[in-house]
């Protein structure tokens, strides 16, 4: 959460609504702790452009679309087994970004069965890996989320073929697909179906009659990132045109080495590209690097994340349209059927938050003693030199 005086701040210089500032994600590992630092000590905040309506009916509707209406059969039932919260929990979002999107999945036969050694073969073509495996249980990890909802359908499928109820679950761990299915079983009853998350929320999807499906495929949901330096000729006048270039070829060559990234239409000593990525989280992530790189070599960048070449260009050309102060080095996503941007925010913006966070005693003591000289200055007859006294505090906060 974002304390109220810091939000109002936030607001009144930006014209937008803050969620977050820095990220409340513990991080396991070292790229956990890098990134959770990066997150905090730039105090990149998760702005909320276009709150996202979050219902059960927009669930199913964003779940159809990520997973392929094809790969699911006609006749289904959808249960809400816990409701997601109408709003974005930023520290998810960031674990998203971070981990990535692998999946656990759990699958349960009531039975000892050949099947098993069936759907390890099929999981194993579906690039998926399986961790553990007994008689009548196993756990995969696959590539995604959705890759794991729709390779457990058709597994479901093949079962009820057979007569046999096959009961699964997708979780960030193993541990957790499991206990997830077990509270399946616990909320619906022994019945086939897949129980998964969402935004929050938990879900089944449950099958009361045999299908097969002609061919399950994962879905080639294509995930752009367009990136565009703010203020290129103002940047080139100050450094000169090789540090763009080396600007440039640093957030170029981060994208293809670490986030997969395939650039289209470089060239060099230009200052914006557009490239495409396997998965979103790596856009963002990518989208986050390059904002990160741009501010510590004193630029800024607007980039978009879209499903197309278009949608990533045109949520990037909405940092031109906000009413902010100054330019904002935003990274503009989907996220559910809302619209939220990560913001690199400048050092001054940066210094005033901490002000107000971390610092109130010298908040209060500034904005006392701007009161007081500005007092003296009247009784002087000197008030038009109470200026001063604003400037004297702005140094004494900046350099303190």
């Amino acid at each position: 959460m974002v304390n109220l005086l810091t939000k109002s701040l936030i607001k009144l210089i930006t014209n937008l609504n803050p969620i977050s500032i820095g990220t409340k994600f513990f991080p396991t590992n070292s790229l956990e702790t890098e990134y959770v630092e990066l997150f905090n000590y730039t105090q990149t905040i998760l702005f909320e452009l276009d709150k996202a309506k979050i219902t059960s009916d927009s669930i199913l509707e964003n779940l159809i679309r990520d997973v392929g209406g094809e790969n699911l059969p006609k006749d289904y039932n959808f249960y809400e087994l816990k409701p997601a919260e109408d709003r974005i929990e930023e520290y998810a979002l960031v674990s998203n970004i971070i981990m990535g999107n692998d999946r656990y999945f759990y699958i349960e036969l009531p039975d000892a069965s050949h099947l098993i050694n069936v759907f390890v073969k099929i999981i194993e073509n579906e690039r998926g890996e399986v961790v553990e495996k007994t008689a009548t249980e196993l756990v995969a990890k696959m590539l995604s989320k959705n890759d794991a909802i729709r390779v457990a359908i058709e597994l479901i499928g093949i079962g009820l073929s057979e007569g046999i109820q096959v009961i699964s679950a997708v979780g960030m761990t193993g541990a957790a697909s499991i206990e997830r299915a077990i509270h399946y079983t616990q909320n619906v009853g022994s019945f086939p179906g897949i129980a998964f998350t969402k935004l929050g929320g938990e879900y089944a999807l449950v099958f009361d009659s045999p299908f097969l499906l002609q061919e399950s495929r994962p879905m080639n949901l294509e995930n752009y990132l367009f990136i565009d330096l703010i203020d290129s000729t103002k940047f080139i006048d100050k450094n000169g045109r090789n540090k763009l270039v080396e600007l440039m070829t640093g957030i170029k060559n981060f994208i293809e080495r670490e986030c997969n990234g395939e650039l289209e239409g470089y060239r060099e000593g230009g200052d914006d590209f557009i490239a495409k990525f396997p998965s979103k989280d790596l856009a963002i992530r990518a989208g986050l690097d390059a904002a990160w790189f741009a501010l510590d070599n004193g630029a800024k960048i607007r980039a978009g994340v879209g499903r197309s070449r278009r949608e990533a260009g045109e949520r990037a050309q909405l940092v031109d349209d906000l009413k902010a102060v100054s330019p904002l080095s935003l990274v503009v996503f989907e996220l559910a059927n809302g619209l939220y941007a990560y913001n690199i925010p400048s050092e001054f913006t940066r210094t005033l938050i901490n002000l107000i966070e971390n610092e109130k005693a010298k908040l209060i003591g500034v904005f006392a003693f701007v009161f007081i000289f500005t007092f003296l200055m009247s009784i002087l007859g000197l008030g038009m030199f109470s200026f001063i006294g604003v400037i004297i505090a702005l140094i004494y906060a900046f350099v303190a």
